[in-house]
Formats: C-alpha cells, sequence, structure tokens
C-alpha cells in the first residue's frame, strides 16, 4: 500500500514539474539602454530592469564599452523582446535571455560580436557562450583585436582599488 502511495505522489510530482516552466517570462518594449548588458523592458505598465544573463559587458568607461552599449541600442531599443528570466542579481534586477524578434538571443550576439565575455563564474554551464567567446577571440573582433583586453569584473575591482 504504501509504495502505491509513493508511486502517486513520484507520478503527480512529475506532471506539475512538466506542466510549469523552467523559467518565467517577460514581454515587452525595450525602452532603456543602461550599457551593454543591462536594459529596461517595458512589461504591461511596468519598467522591468533586465541584466543580461551568462555575460558581461565592457564598462561604459572602459576600452569597447561604448561599442557595446551601441550595439544593444542598435539591435533592441524600441523592439518587443522576450526576457527568459534566470533570477536575479543582488541589485534586484531581473537576469535573462533576450530573444530579439528575429529569435536570436541577444546575450549571445554580444558575446559573437566580441563585445562581451562569457561570465563563467555566473554561469559555468552556459558553454555554447564559451564557444562563441573563443570563436570571436580567435577571430580578433571587438575587444579582442587588443591582446590586453580586461574583463569588466577585473576593470571594476581595479577601479574600485584605485577609488580606496
Amino acid at each position: 500500500m504504501s509504495s502505491r502511495v509513493g508511486a502517486k505522489a513520484v507520478a503527480v510530482a512529475v506532471l506539475l514539474l512538466a506542466a510549469s516552466p523552467a523559467w518565467a517570462e517577460v514581454r515587452g518594449r525595450v525602452v532603456g539602454v543602461k550599457d551593454g548588458d543591462s536594459i529596461e523592458v517595458l512589461a504591461g505598465a511596468r519598467a522591468v530592469e533586465v541584466r543580461l544573463w551568462g555575460i558581461d559587458c565592457p564598462e561604459t568607461g572602459q576600452p569597447f564599452g561604448k561599442q557595446a552599449k551601441h550595439f544593444t541600442s542598435s539591435a533592441a531599443f524600441g523592439k518587443e523582446v522576450v526576457v527568459e528570466e534566470r533570477g536575479r542579481d543582488r541589485y534586484g534586477r531581473l537576469l535573462g535571455v533576450v530573444t530579439l524578434p528575429d529569435g536570436r538571443a541577444l546575450n549571445e550576439e554580444l558575446v559573437r560580436a566580441g563585445l562581451a565575455w562569457w561570465y563563467y563564474a555566473f554561469a559555468p554551464k552556459e558553454l555554447g557562450l564559451a564557444l562563441l567567446e573563443k570563436e570571436a577571440k580567435g577571430a580578433r573582433r571587438g575587444l579582442w583585436a587588443d591582446p590586453r583586453a580586461v574583463p569588466p569584473w577585473a576593470w571594476r575591482k581595479l577601479k574600485k582599488g584605485a577609488r580606496s
């Protein structure tokens, strides 16, 4: 009798997992671009701050920072996008994969163009981003034209140390 109850519980759990989406989605128009990897999406009547998950673009004052912001603006500003939520960051921003109207992922396109690093510390299983970064680096696209390119997380640390 207990194995029968256990089997039913497992079956119900499997059905619930299959019926529920793995991640929440946000759909809306991009109404702001803070930098290469941070946008604002108007979803209904609310604005949602979105940090592109799995990547890190150069900071605005860093080499290629302006190019990354321009790329994101050209690709997404004013367009309807779908954001697949992957969590929240420490600032409360939604972390997500942003799908453009043509089906391409903005996160991947930035890495492909050599305008973002794969942020392996936070997305270690995203080997697709690792491959795109390797290809961009091999082709010396974007920031990879500079053999001494500094990752944004190291840049931020250097800037923070300079202020102390």
